[in-house]
């Protein structure tokens, strides 16, 4: 009778099996170096700053470790201080030295963890505790999170504001590095550097709705720059609502409101005349305010010209620091949803701006397009960060672009009717 060759086929995996646990068996014996315990390789490394209880390493200086002996090598070196902040460095090919590539924290604890193995391929190791000591002269770089904690709309970016100016790249890298943005849910994100003191970061795209979103600093005790150190800076945690946009046509009249991407809403408005024509472009609402005085002096129209005004203003939603709103214009009713006779702001009736100020919240996104207007301004008058693209938004990041400041500064105070 044939014998069957699915048995013949299982037979043969039994032998294998048995030849290699047979293998694995003749590799754990004594002879075997990788399953020997560590040996002691104090004898076999050195370093160059002082170590133990009561010696304090100089911060200005790189941690250096050195294979003495040479029978053996270093294979790794981990150092992690008492906060969880790992110091990177690199091994030589050989092995025989490793040297840290950034600063040493300033009054912080490391731990340092060394293997090595020497020829015969047995393992060593080292535990060292590495305490680092003050700089004597020595300013402090201070970071500031924004906007407070609270829950905002999907376009809120958030800031870092420095206590004193960075203008060198590398030392802009070390500390964006150093700044940590968690979402949940994760998205991807950048910080764009708007000057030598302040930087914004958002993401790709707006936020997830209902997102939570961290972000905190570790630049305590890092050296930043000559005789500049970091600073323990305050975490920030924020969290957003519904996903609301809303979107006005200038050529139409028309405001139409999405929240979670369903239409809840379509506003007859009024925006800006020509000559006042309504910036184009993504806007982040900044503030709500009930009751607001507008003048026609402090966008610069001189008292009795016809295109004077003085009025008071209620449910007024503000999107830029220059004085443009959403708000109620009861005298525009009849022009609302047919022409545009305002000076800049979106004009609607009572009723609907109440509705679409109890609506939103800081943070959520107003656009405006097809106007005859100038584009919103990316920085300085407001949050006009998503009016450039990602690539365009990369390239002010220190770590994937220049990091280079290009935005103007706007007034902030111009409300315009």
């Amino acid at each position: 009778m044939r014998n069957n060759p699915r048995t013949r086929t299982a037979t043969g995996c039994t032998l294998l099996v048995i030849a290699l646990a047979a293998g694995v068996t003749s590799c754990s014996g004594d002879g075997n170096p990788l399953t020997a315990s560590p040996y002691d390789a104090s004898d076999q490394i050195s370093v160059n700053v002082p170590t133990g209880a009561g010696k304090k390493a100089d911060p200005d200086k790189p941690l250096e470790i050195t294979a003495e002996d040479s029978d053996g090598r270093i294979t790794d070196v981990t150092a992690v201080d008492a906060i969880g902040r790992h110091l990177a460095g690199e091994l030589s090919a050989d092995g025989s030295r490793w040297r840290s590539t950034e600063p040493l924290a300033a009054d912080a604890r490391y731990t340092v963890r060394v293997s090595t193995e020497d020829d015969d391929g047995a393992p060593g190791r080292r535990v060292l505790t590495i305490d680092t000591g003050r700089p004597a002269d020595r300013a402090y770089l201070d970071v500031t999170f924004g906007p407070e904690a609270g829950t905002y709309g999907v376009g809120q970016p958030l800031t870092a504001k420095l206590s004193r100016p960075v203008k060198d790249r590398a030392q802009r890298a070390l500390v964006e590095r150093a700044l940590h943005v968690d979402s949940t849910p994760a998205v991807e994100g950048s910080w764009y550097w708007v000057d030598d003191k302040e930087l914004h970061y958002r993401p790709r795209d707006y936020w997830p709705a209902h997102a939570t979103i961290q972000v905190h600093s570790t630049l305590e005790g890092i050296k930043i720059g000559d005789r500049v150190w970091g600073r323990r800076s305050a975490p920030l945690k924020i969290t957003t609502g519904d996903r609301v946009v809303a979107v006005t046509d200038a050529a139409t009249h028309q405001m139409t409101v999405y929240r979670n991407d369903e239409e809840i809403n379509q506003i007859p408005v009024t925006t800006g005349k020509p000559g006042f024509e309504t910036r184009n472009g993504i806007k982040v609402v900044l503030a709500k305010e009930a009751f607001v005085r507008m003048r026609s002096s402090t966008v610069g129209i001189a008292a009795g010209s016809s295109d004077s005004y003085d009025l008071n203003v209620r449910y007024a939603t503000r999107l830029t620091w220059s004085g443009e709103y959403v708000h109620a214009a009861p005298w525009s009713v009849d022009s609302q949803g047919r022409a545009n006779v305002s000076h800049g702001c979106t004009g609607m009736s009572t009723d609907n701006a109440e509705w679409f100020f109890n609506t939103v919240r800081k943070g959520d996104v107003v656009k405006v397009v097809n106007s005859d207007g100038d584009q919103m301004e990316p920085f300085g008058n407001g949050f006009g960060d998503w009016n450039l693209s990602w690539e365009k938004w990369r390239e002010g990041s220190a770590l994937t672009g220049g990091g280079a400041a290009r935005h103007q500064d706007a007034s902030r105070l111009r409300p315009a009717a």
